[in-house]
C-alpha cells in the first residue's frame, strides 16, 4: 500500500468515525475464516458494519477525528482490530456476547458510545444493557400510560359496582 493509499483509507475512516458516534473495537484475531464469515453475517443481519484496518492507520484517523475523545481508544489499538459502526449502542455488545457463546472470541477491546469511553473485554455486559432509543422511548410510553390505566380501570370498576347496586 502506497502513501497515497493510506492517506484515502485514513481519510475513510476520519470520515466514518465523524459520521458515528457508536464505535465497537473488537480483537478476532483468533477465529478460523468460517467463524469469521459467520460472524460478520450476523453483523450484516444486524446492520452493523464490521471492517478489519490496520492499527497504524486507525490511530492515526482516530486522532484526527472530530471529537477528540475518541482518541482514548488508541491504547486499545494491540493486535488484529475489527472496527464496527452501529445505529444502535448495543447490538454490537449482544452480537459479541452470543457469539462468544460458541467461541472465545471475538473479544471487546473497546467501545465510544455516545461519548462515552468502555475499554476492555469486562465492559461487554454493561455495554450489552444500555438501552436503545427506541427501548427508551418505549419504556417513557409505558411509564406515561400506567396512571392512565389505573384511573380508567378505577373508573370501570366503579362504574359495574354502581350498576351491581342499581339491579
Amino acid at each position: 500500500m502506497n502513501k497515497a493509499e493510506k492517506t484515502q483509507v485514513i481519510e475513510q475512516l476520519v470520515e466514518k468515525l465523524n459520521a458515528n458516534n457508536k464505535v465497537y473495537l473488537a480483537d478476532c484475531s483468533s477465529l478460523t475464516v468460517e467463524k469469521v464469515n459467520a460472524f460478520r453475517k450476523l453483523c450484516f443481519q444486524s446492520k452493523v458494519s464490521v471492517t478489519v484496518v490496520k492499527n497504524t492507520l486507525l490511530k492515526k484517523a482516530l486522532e484526527r477525528a472530530n471529537d477528540s475523545k475518541m482518541a482514548e481508544l488508541i491504547p486499545a489499538l494491540k493486535g488484529e482490530t475489527a472496527l464496527m459502526f452501529t445505529d444502535t449502542s448495543n447490538v454490537p455488545a449482544k452480537l459479541i456476547r452470543d457469539f462468544r457463546k460458541k467461541d472465545a472470541k471475538p473479544a471487546l477491546k473497546a467501545a465510544y458510545v455516545e461519548e462515552m469511553i468502555y475499554m476492555g473485554d469486562e465492559q461487554l455486559n454493561n455495554l450489552a444493557a444500555l438501552k436503545s432509543k427506541n427501548e427508551l422511548i418505549g419504556d417513557i410510553i409505558g411509564l406515561l400510560q400506567s396512571p392512565i390505566q389505573r384511573v380508567i380501570g378505577g373508573l370501570e370498576n366503579k362504574t359495574k359496582d354502581g350498576e351491581e347496586a342499581a339491579a
